[in-house]
């Protein structure tokens, strides 16, 4: 099969024939209809992720069954998925208490390499998936039935950016009614989080950016108010439109410990900040006590949306068809898997909202 392996940070991915193995068992084989590129891919490619070279990325990924392994009953070979690097195991504590994204096993490899290039050499799988390749052998768990009328292209946005940006709002945070939101960074990530935030019924819904046409789209998607971060009265902005408190709820989006500080700002006493982006993994944030002690705000982080693969997607596919989520509108340009470095440059330089790569 053919797949996009990095070799060397920064540098064009390589296209070629790698072996992939037979699923084990508890495993399932895909046959890859399209991977979104998020930008966690774009830290991937870079080094800014723990990590060596010889990689496959792509997380955001949804498929045809090809073929299952000894154990698994939960689908049959042909169903449509959803693919996401949340595997649980069903058994650990968090699991067993309804937390199953913070499975202690969710980062577990498989025993046994499941793909390797001509010369051999076991490749490295971003979120034990490699998407950017035709066909992908994952654990049963990380996968999740979609109805056969669900466009593939649109489901595969499921498997990260959506779940990450809505359920950061609706699952971590448990953002209620009438409470102020800022969501920093329009991306794909943010601006789900904005419909998550449009959905519960907050208010105001303050998009921050430094791009106007990624505030502009935001208010499509349930922004009540913009802001450009590059305003030096952009909190003050904020505390206007908050009746000078400050916002009940802040959630970072982008990968920068300079917005996790400035979003602290923006939050108001007994605020929360909300750290859904990945910064550089070797960058660090400082604070003093007396930032968060007086005011009693609060920072904390969110993984994933604190999804329930099975109970949430299943949810965001009936608020898309009931037209309560916009999903299609998500979706900036569609790219074979030879143009993967011309749509990973784009999605770099910030031109949409989600790049995807389709397969035959």
């Amino acid at each position: 099969m053919k797949a996009a392996v990095c070799y060397e940070f920064s540098k064009p991915m390589a296209i070629e024939d790698v072996t992939l193995r037979e699923p084990g068992k508890g495993e399932v084989k895909i046959r890859v209809v399209s991977t979104a590129i998020c930008h966690s891919d774009i830290h991937d490619w870079k080094g800014e992720m723990p990590g060596p070279t010889g990689f496959i990325g792509g997380h955001e990924t949804a498929g045809y069954i090809d073929k299952i392994g000894e154990g698994v009953t939960y689908v049959k070979v042909g169903d449509p998925v959803v693919v996401s690097l949340l595997a649980s195991c069903g058994k650990c504590y968090y699991c067993v208490t309804g937390l199953p994204h913070l499975c202690l096993h969710r980062f577990d490899p498989p025993q046994e390499p499941r793909v390797r290039n001509k010369k051999g050499q076991a490749l490295d799988l971003k979120g034990n998936i490699g998407g950017f390749a035709e066909y992908v052998v994952v654990d049963k768990s990380q996968v999740v039935k979609v109805p056969k009328d669900m466009p593939l292209d649109i489901a595969a946005l499921l498997a990260c950016g959506v779940i990450t940006g809505f359920g950061g709002v609706v699952n971590r945070a448990k953002v209620r009614p009438f409470q102020s939101v800022v969501v920093m960074g329009a991306g794909g990530v943010g601006i789900n989080a904005i419909q998550g935030a449009a959905y519960v019924g907050a208010y105001p819904v303050i998009a921050v950016d430094v791009l106007e046409n990624k505030l502009k789209m935001a208010m499509k998607f349930g922004a009540t108010h913009m802001v450009n971060a590059k305003n030096e009265k952009a909190a003050d902005e904020i505390l206007n439109l908050t009746h000078g408190r400050g916002a009940d709820f802040v959630f970072v989006t982008v990968g920068s410990v300079a917005a996790i500080k400035q979003g602290l700002a923006f939050t108001g006493i007994r605020g929360t900040t909300v750290m859904i982006g990945l910064p550089n993994y070797r960058d660090q944030v400082s604070l003093t006590p007396l930032d968060m002690i007086p005011t009693e705000k609060n920072l904390i982080g969110s993984f994933m949306g604190a999804t329930n693969l099975k109970l949430d997607i299943p949810d965001l596919i009936n608020l898309y068809k009931t037209g309560k989520l916009k999903l299609d509108e998500l979706v900036t340009g569609r790219f074979p898997l030879d143009k993967i470095n011309e749509a990973m440059a784009s999605t770099e330089k910030g031109e949409g909202l989600r790049n995807v790569i389709m397969f035959k």
